[in-house]
């Protein structure tokens, strides 16, 4: 029987640590990718591909691109939710969507698009899903693909007007 996780999947709520405030006053850029790896890493251990699966079957996941825009500064203390939408998948890879929410005041402070990789481990190279985790991603998918894509997905960096 296959799994199936929320849409969007409810990652991982977590509070912004002093330590990760730089001298502007506001979380540094690379603690964002910290709350975004650790939401993707709750969205795959719900998929049935976490450090058991690792173990198990000697495979894992490699980011290969990530688009990160950040909105809203996030502070010291702050309380901040993140949020996960299954966009697309193929026999091997993975394309998804994440949002940071302020969890108190609902604002986004930033949103992430990324592609992930199956990969065997002793190869170090792509490889297909076995089939009880490509069960688990299609039924993820036809749950997540009744949510809106999200506005900014695909979008490129420029300096031209909109």
């Amino acid at each position: 029987m296959s799994r199936t996780i929320e849409a969007p999947f409810q990652a991982t709520t977590q509070t912004v640590e002093d330590a990760w405030i730089d001298y502007n006053g506001h979380m540094n850029v690379a603690y964002y990718v910290l709350l975004f790896d650790r939401g993707i890493d709750k969205a795959f251990e719900a998929l049935g591909l976490g450090p058991d699966y690792r173990q198990a079957h000697n495979a894992s996941f490699f980011a290969v691109e990530m688009h990160v825009r950040y909105l809203r500064e996030l502070k010291a203390g702050a309380k901040v939710a993140a949020t996960w939408q299954l966009l697309s998948a193929d026999d091997k890879r993975l394309r998804s969507y994440m949002e940071l929410r302020h969890a108190e005041d609902g604002f986004l402070a930033a949103t992430c698009e990324q592609l992930h990789l199956h990969v065997d481990m002793a190869a170090r190279r792509a490889a297909a899903f076995p089939p009880d985790i490509r069960a688990n991603v299609e039924a993820t998918f036809a749950a997540h693909r009744t949510l809106p894509w999200p506005e900014s997905v695909g979008a490129a960096i420029t300096l031209d007007k909109r």
